[in-house]
């Protein structure tokens, strides 16, 4: 069986639970600059460069990983959110994105096993690959809206190499999270197809956008909706949102796609809105019962948690999920569906 049979049929037994939070689990570590950095020599400051953790303080993400598959997960999804060459740039380790992806995704693929080996439930490892600091939908300069800084060929190509990197490692699966920008996800959609088919096998791909507005747009203006029409064509494994405003916002929206979404819906929302220090208050029976009534409606087939989400959120979701029915996943009618920032349905 491929990857996509066996994570499909694992979703239609139940509901599949993702980790939660990177970035702020490893500020809990309180690491100083000296820990990021190692024995590097690279003459920026890597404080705050959690990527790098896989080559300098490997047993950070380890520990991580380690303590979300004992709450429950069954996806790891690797620390290489700004692993590519635009965001490691800003550190000056744009010339170990290479080396940064594979020891990640190697680190997540051998504690999967390690857990899979415990008790035969198939664990899976999602590359993370995240939007990175450039738009390729908006200017960064307002007197000048035509102006880009990087063109899509070029985000396709940093993408291609994070993506080689993280299969070379052991990913089975790659995510393409917090997209803010649809031209950017679709950069990255294509790199993921061209890397699957130089691999000569399908590469199930894994889409989440984030919302930056109440009323459901990301930051390229996009509703759920127009989003789901305008990467549809690449059957991703699964749709659905992340970061965001918390679950409790997320509500309507994750109702809209699973009514429309011939695939598989993950939604890993925050752990509520950060408060003034920014730090995030929700408890964790709190997010487990807001993602838990889209359980009970039917509305989802992954949950998991993103910013302030911590092992303890995630072992209350898969708790409160447990015994309950994944998704149907539907057959919308057939339909010529196109999408500016508003989808938009051809006329028969």
């Amino acid at each position: 069986m491929s990857v996509r049979d066996i994570f499909n049929a694992e979703a239609a037994k139940r509901i599949l639970i993702t980790d939660g939070a990177f970035g702020t689990e490893i500020q809990n570590w309180k690491l100083s600059e000296a820990d990021y950095a190692g024995a590097l020599s690279l003459g920026h400051d890597q404080k705050g460069n959690n990527d790098i953790l896989a080559l300098t303080k490997p047993e950070v993400p380890a520990a991580i990983h380690r303590a979300y598959f004992e709450a429950g997960a069954d996806i790891a999804e690797t620390n290489t959110f700004s692993a590519n060459r635009i965001s490691q740039a800003d550190y000056g380790a744009e010339g170990l994105v290479r080396e940064i992806n594979v020891e990640s995704a190697r680190l997540a693929r051998r504690i999967a096993d390690e857990f899979q080996a415990r008790d035969g439930r198939p664990r899976f490892v999602a590359g993370a690959v995240g939007p990175t600091n450039k738009t390729l939908s908006l200017s960064p300069d307002v007197n000048d809206p035509g102006y880009r800084e990087i063109d899509f060929d070029y985000l396709k190509q940093v993408y291609r190499e994070q993506i080689d990197a993280l299969v070379e490692g052991g990913a089975d699966l790659v995510l393409i999270e917090t997209v803010f920008d649809t031209l950017n996800a679709k950069a990255g959609v294509m790199a993921a197809i061209e890397a699957g088919e130089a691999l000569g096998r399908d590469l199930p791909i894994m889409l989440s956008m984030t919302l930056t507005d109440l009323s459901g747009r990301n930051l390229s203006g996009h509703t759920v909706e127009a989003f789901w029409h305008a990467v549809r064509h690449a059957r991703p494994l699964t749709i659905g949102l992340n970061c965001s405003f918390g679950a409790e916002q997320l509500r309507p929206h994750v109702k809209t796609l699973s009514e429309i979404c011939d695939t598989l819906i993950m939604v890993y929302p925050n752990a509520g809105l950060p408060n003034e220090l920014g730090a995030y208050d929700e408890a964790p029976a709190t997010t487990a019962g807001l993602v838990g009534q889209w359980a009970e409606a039917g509305q989802v087939n992954v949950l998991g948690g993103c910013c302030g989400s911590t092992p303890a959120h995630i072992a209350a979701i898969a708790d409160g999920v447990r015994g309950l029915s994944p998704r149907q996943v539907p057959a919308p009618p057939v339909r010529t569906r196109l999408a500016g920032l508003e989808p938009f349905f051809m006329a028969a």
